[in-house]
């Protein structure tokens, strides 16, 4: 390896250690303050976020192996337009705002959760199962773009990058639960935003580079072909559908309700909301133009076509040592939190929707729910672990994950806030005929005019919600019952 490898890896495992004794300080000090954690605090991190924390939350939970390997990936493609996945995170954040507080004050922790008070046990079921599939799909790609980069640093197979991964995300996640996650998120953050914002500074100005005039010159100059310097490239289509992707999937997405629900207020909760959405905006831009860097700077790289790890090469290329192992280390602190976000959200939900109403008989008990939700979370690492072994394209991953966990429930969970007249059987239809139409739409149709499966999906759930509540309201069915909400 070279020098700035060495280097690179050296922070890189640095990185990795700090998170882990993190972790373990936190779960410390957390032991230290009462006999037993009861597992809402260990999985709600006894619903105490404030604005600022919940912000990092959000964006660190969010901002994964897609949002930052995956975007630079996708640069020659769609040239810089990749970036809209990210920009259109921060919209979705900033519309997810206005009903933010209904999750702080439903009462719940998960998902299923809300649609089962509303839709009753089969819509629980259904929704409970597709969203564990889903987050194990979403973790499995966080742990593609984590092995990708040790496997450019070091030259370590990438089977074997992808074990060392998951192990250090289920130790840290596993013995802290929520709080560690989330005072780790606060550092990660700091990495991801700064770190990778001076790092690309830096890259855009190496000499090898000559500055920004110089890099979209010679962008533009590999011709109209490949439009690397497009914002549009990308589609109508595609943007519309990546901003209703995300508005749907982050109010029935377990690890972003997850955090909703630990705001400790809904006023905290909504303005949080708002913060992360401009903070992801306004980083779209950085692995857009590091991965211009890597198509644009290094000979011959482009010729290849699309290359998984154009980040992570075009920062081991132009970035000194200590820059490139901090730029690294910030991409291996947003798939880890997205990870840990993961594991957490579909250990809630397992230990909430499916353990204590059917395992457990509807019985509370804290000792033993704290176990289950640390096996859960070895269950969800060794799952995610065989999904990033068999799989490759880390936005196609998260996209299918998205379509599982959101077409069908979005419109059975949005009639179930504003809808009076819903009723059971047709929030239970709905949400299969949403998942169902989004399944046919990316795995048989293959992703038409490339619209994302989400927008399909929601249409037919919308309609069959509507259409099958008032067939059953015509034959004197009584609606389904009505969320109670507390006041914060």
């Amino acid at each position: 390896m070279s020098n700035v490898q060495i280097t690179a890896l050296v922070i890189i495992l640095l990185y990795m250690a700090a998170t882990v004794a993190l972790g373990l300080f936190i779960s410390a000090r957390k032991k230290k303050k009462q006999a037993m954690q009861s597992n809402d605090d260990f999985l709600m991190a006894g619903k105490s976020l404030g604005p600022v924390v919940l912000a990092a939350t959000l964006f660190a939970a969010n901002t994964g192996g897609a949002s930052t390997t995956g975007i630079a990936t996708n640069v020659y493609t769609y040239g810089l337009s990749a970036c809209w996945y990210v920009i259109a995170a921060g919209i979705g954040f900033v519309l997810v705002s206005f009903i933010a507080p209904y999750f702080r004050r439903s009462s719940s922790s998960t998902v299923p959760e809300i649609i089962s008070k509303r839709y009753g046990k089969a819509s629980h079921i259904f929704t409970a199962f597709t969203s564990i599939a889903a987050l194990f799909m979403a973790t499995g790609a966080q742990i593609i773009a984590t092995a990708s980069i040790i496997n450019v640093v070091t030259g370590i197979a990438f089977s074997t990058a992808a074990i060392i991964t998951t192990a250090v995300v289920i130790a840290y996640t596993m013995v802290g639960g929520f709080t560690s996650v989330t005072a780790a998120n606060m550092m990660h953050v700091i990495f991801i935003t700064v770190g990778m914002a001076i790092a690309m500074l830096i890259m855009v100005f190496n000499p090898q580079v000559g500055g920004f005039g110089a890099l979209f010159a010679k962008a533009d100059a590999m011709g109209a072909e490949l439009d690397l310097l497009s914002m549009t490239k990308i589609g109508l289509p595609t943007i519309i559908g990546y901003i209703a992707m995300y508005f749907m999937t982050f109010p029935t997405g377990q690890e972003i309700v997850q955090t909703y629900c630990s705001a400790k207020d809904g006023k905290s909760a909504k303005t949080g909301s708002v913060i992360a959405g401009l903070l992801s905006a306004a980083y779209a831009i950085v692995p857009a133009i590091i991965g211009l860097i890597a198509y644009v700077c290094i000979d011959g790289y482009a010729d290849g076509g699309a290359q998984k790890n154009a980040l992570a090469d075009a920062t081991i290329r132009f970035a000194p040592a200590v820059v490139a192992g901090l730029v690294l280390a910030a991409i291996v602190a947003a798939t880890m939190s997205s990870a840990s976000g993961n594991m957490i959200g579909t250990a809630t939900m397992f230990t909430n929707d499916v353990f204590r109403p059917y395992i457990n008989k509807g019985v509370k008990d804290d000792k033993k729910e704290v176990w289950i939700s640390r096996v859960t979370m070895v269950v969800v690492g060794l799952v995610g672990l065989s999904v990033a072994l068999t799989a490759s394209n880390i936005i196609s991953v998260m996209m299918g994950a998205f379509a599982l966990r959101s077409a069908g429930p979005f419109a059975a969970f949005i009639c179930g806030l504003f809808y009076k007249n819903v009723t059971k059987r047709a929030g239970f239809i709905s949400i299969v005929l949403g998942t169902v139409v989004a399944a046919v739409w990316i795995y048989a149709l293959d992703t038409p005019w490339g619209l994302s499966a989400m927008v399909p999906g929601g249409i037919v759930a919308f309609i069959a919600i509507f259409l099958f509540s008032v067939i059953d309201r015509k034959m004197g069915v009584e609606p389904a019952p009505e969320l109670v909400f507390d006041n914060d």
